[in-house]
């Protein structure tokens, strides 16, 4: 992202509005209605299990690792060879998990940063043919330079800002310009033979004018990000759009690859597939960041738009399979 990827619902990196009237009134409704909906604190480590928000039966479970590490399905360099996956908005909350896993899986990938350096940082000196790293910024249609995307056969892009005014607005990095005009701007310079295009939104987008999601579209992020997700959906390009919930587990920006590689999203590994933005509730980054990478492959994925949330509970870990029954389990809702 060059920023974190968030959920501006209710996100730990989100400052609450301006004033303390204000802030009152947004804690009191935020407690309202979605406080009901908050799940356990994180903790813990085992298994993924997969749950729909279609069908809460849960799907037959599989054991799989929730360390990005060793994770168990992980591609193989035969599966890896056919595939350049460029990630953009790879040093934010969700970004650096995908750029992990997809080291981890042996896909080689391309990152699009304001700021390089951070990428050796964050993943270590990693060779070329692995990873490259180009330095642009989405908001300036003239850092899209056409060689960045040459082979690129897939994007996932996980971009982002604060919902309300923040240290992190500097630079002109408000909503309108990352969510709407960056998206705008990369979707335009993406080739059209782009395989996927994998875009991280927000739940809550379609109701920006309703109780309490018009809080958090104070400053029009929820607005924006339609925007954005209506861009992509008629550019031509084959898409799928995650709309994930409140994030939880980091954002582990500060990291190393090797901390990556051992993050675990706690209990929290039971995923809630849902559609058309009737879901509520949190979700791990790293279920978020599985999601992203899971879509790449999965066809019944294609033109389609999710909500995805993680609760207590075991899930799909990195099983092709099961994510495909999870995706699946909501097509026809």
């Amino acid at each position: 992202m060059a920023v974190a990827c968030f959920n501006p619902m209710l996100s730990p990196l989100v400052p609450a509005p301006p004033g303390r009237r204000r802030r009152a009134a947004f804690l009191r409704l935020r407690a309202a209605f979605l406080g009901p909906l908050a799940c356990g604190a994180v903790g813990g480590s085992g298994r993924w299990r997969v749950a729909a928000a279609a069908d809460p039966q849960a799907v037959q479970e599989q054991p799989a690792r929730t360390e990005v590490s060793g994770v168990t399905g992980a591609a193989g360099p035969s599966e890896a060879s056919s595939k350049l996956v460029l990630v953009v908005g790879g040093t934010g909350g969700v970004g650096q998990l995908v750029v992990a896993s997809l080291l981890n899986r042996k896909i080689k990938s391309k990152l699009l940063l304001r700021d390089p350096e951070k990428a050796e940082s964050l993943f270590g000196k990693q060779d070329e043919s692995v990873l490259q790293v180009y330095k642009g910024d989405t908001r300036n249609p003239n850092d899209l330079d056409p060689q960045m995307f040459e082979g690129v056969t897939h994007v996932i892009c996980c971009t982002g800002t604060t919902a309300f005014p923040s240290k992190r607005w500097d630079g002109d990095n408000t909503p309108e310009r990352v969510d709407w005009d960056g998206i705008r701007n990369l979707v335009s310079a993406l080739p059209q033979t782009i395989k996927r295009l994998v875009f991280v939104s927000s739940i809550g987008v379609t109701k920006y004018n309703e109780i309490p999601w018009s809080i958090m579209n104070l400053f029009g992020v929820l607005k924006y990000k339609k925007m954005a997700e209506d861009f992509v959906c008629n550019s031509g390009i084959p898409f799928t759009i995650i709309r994930p919930g409140r994030l939880t587990d980091g954002p582990y920006t500060s990291y190393d690859l090797n901390t990556l590689l051992k993050a675990t999203a706690g209990e929290r590994r039971a995923v809630v597939i849902g559609k058309g933005d009737k879901l509520v509730g949190e979700v791990s980054r790293l279920v978020v960041a599985e999601a992203c990478i899971q879509a790449l492959d999965i066809e019944s994925t294609e033109g389609q738009i999710y909500e995805i949330n993680s609760v207590k509970g075991e899930g799909p870990g990195t099983d092709s399979e099961k994510w495909k029954e999870l995706f699946s389990s909501v097509q026809s809702t």
